[in-house]
């Protein structure tokens, strides 16, 4: 019998009720057709209702891929499990599954995007749980938020506390789905799967064991269909026998706003000088000195935000190749990309599954990490997770919390305050008007990372802003170099909402930084 459907009559398949893993990141891999079709069926038939659905990375975006708010009408998700969510523009209008979960219509919760894998594996090969120190005294913590987002959510808590062999750990109970939606560029008439147009596999496979081995269904959109056994089996990353039903969606974006870019998908590469040099402004000298901190051949971690700016500092400086990147959606290498195609990246040499690049995070098996900060506290944990004022605009912590928790060293990166005005004139920064909004406070919002964990650790962790450069010391939150410029007293100490420490032996910032010209870096 044909495994062939259309993505409505796919739609018909799934029960009320029903537990649903989805395989996304934003726009890339999202099966957006299918979603669509379920949205469509609820609309004429008010079923599937009371569904539980499962994202270890964000399903969707506003930004062109409505995702999961196609399946966001009101009594059609009771539950949600996300690593993150869709998000954008504060002053625009909230993705729908915001305004469900902050309406408390849907139980909503944050998990890491790694522990939502290990999860669903556990579901795979019907284990009871997850067992884990990731998370611990964070948001993820039961003693904190325990994952969480409203009310409805901690009503029907997803995490416990548990001891085990003498020590503390997080208990995290397996995911078992009764659906996987899940996206490639071909299948097969068998639904052998290949992925040949696409930048990442993200957790395919492991999805459709977890849904196959608990008695579920697997539903595949791709590309285009072709005969069984005309694809290579080396090629194939998702087996026909865990697929039930192929939708064909010829359409299909490869990523957000994105119909089709070969060089995401490594099918060519791109020269280094197409890829265009950050502006000369305050945020281009934070990446400049985040790039201080790296040595040559390090495997670094990179996060959205200022810190993605770093792999073209490299290029600028003529050190491309001197560190390999790596992503959680699976990239190895290359030239991570920005803004709608962030979690895609050029010129790749490699990408791994999430959950395989995840179990490497979590273990620490990298050399260095480059994230941001929404907010950073007087114990140098740090927010960037959520603002309470406009919480779309944040899309939770996705792999942050997996990625911090045994890093070897670690690079934030942000403004320090938030609005201020500033140029660079003459090789200083200048501040022509301060910001409103400290960024360094008593007390994170929500803690993504704990500071005092950290030490405790022997994690080594700095900060970077572009008038100072701050450690985390056991002694506490410690300033190490300030920008040409700046005035020690008016501009950091002043504007921090917290009292700083102050190195004895503060120095001044490279004055290379601050001049329209390359450097000279040498990692």
């Amino acid at each position: 019998m044909s495994k062939i459907r259309t993505a409505h009559q796919a739609a018909e398949l799934v029960r009320d009720g029903a537990v649903i893993a989805v395989n996304s990141s934003s726009g890339l891999l999202c099966p957006d057709h299918v979603l669509a079709a379920l949205g469509e069926r609820f609309a004429q038939e008010g079923a599937p209702r009371g569904l539980t659905t499962i994202h270890p990375i964000a399903a969707g975006d506003m930004f062109g891929t409505p995702g999961v708010d196609h399946i966001a009408h009101p009594g059609m998700i009771a539950r949600i499990i996300g690593g993150s969510y869709p998000s954008g523009p504060s002053n625009a209008e909230p993705p729908k599954i915001w305004q469900r979960i902050l309406a408390e219509e849907v139980a909503a919760y944050n998990v890491p995007s790694g522990i939502v894998f290990d999860m669903l594996r556990e579901g795979a090969a019907q284990r009871p749980g997850v067992l884990t120190k990731v998370g611990m005294e964070t948001f993820a913590d039961p003693a904190l938020e325990g994952c969480a987002m409203n009310a409805t959510a901690r009503d029907a808590p997803i995490v416990k506390r548990l001891a085990f062999e003498g020590e503390d750990w997080l208990y995290f109970p397996a995911l078992r789905p009764d659906v996987a939606l899940i996206r490639a560029t071909t299948a097969d008439e068998n639904g052998n799967l290949t992925f040949e147009d696409e930048g990442a596999t993200l957790g395919a496979m492991e999805m459709a064991l977890a849904a196959h081995n608990c008695g579920g269904i697997v539903i595949a959109q791709v590309r285009r269909v072709a005969a069984q056994g005309t694809l290579k089996p080396h090629d194939v990353k998702v087996p026909g026998i865990l697929v039930d039903v192929i939708v064909e969606a010829p359409d299909q974006l490869q990523t957000t706003a994105t119909p089709h870019d070969p060089a995401i998908s490594g099918e060519v590469f791109r020269p280094l000088s197409s890829f265009r040099a950050a502006d000369f402004n305050p945020g281009k000298i934070i990446a400049r000195r985040v790039a201080q901190e790296l040595r040559s051949g390090w495997a670094v971690n990179i996060g959205f935000g200022i810190s993605a700016n770093v792999p073209r500092i490299l290029i600028e400086e003529g050190l491309h190749g001197a560190v390999t990147w790596v992503i959680e959606q699976g990239a190895v290498g290359g030239v991570p990309l920005l803004d709608f195609k962030f979690g895609c990246s050029s010129n790749a040499e490699a990408f791994v599954a999430s959950p395989h690049q995840f179990c490497y995070f979590q273990a620490g098996g990298f050399d260095c990490s480059l994230l941001s900060f929404l907010e950073i506290d007087a114990e140098g944990s740090v927010n960037v997770s959520r603002l309470a004022a406009t919480p779309h605009r944040t899309a939770g912590a996705g792999g942050f919390v997996d990625i911090t928790a045994r890093a070897k060293r670690i690079v934030f990166s942000g403004n320090f305050n938030a609005g201020a005005k500033m140029r660079l004139e003459g090789g200083r920064l200048v501040i022509d008007r301060e910001g409103k909004v400290a960024k360094i406070v008593p007390k994170v919002d929500q803690v993504s990372f704990s500071g005092r964990r950290a030490v405790a650790q022997g994690q080594q962790v700095i900060y970077v802003t572009e008038r100072c450069v701050l450690r985390l010391l056991p002694e506490g939150l410690t300033v190490v170099e300030i920008a040409p410029g700046v005035d020690l007293q008016r501009d950091v100490l002043d504007q921090a909402a917290t009292p700083l420490r102050v190195a004895d032996d503060l120095r001044e910032m490279d004055a290379a930084l601050f001049r329209d010209a390359p450097m000279g870096l040498v990692l």
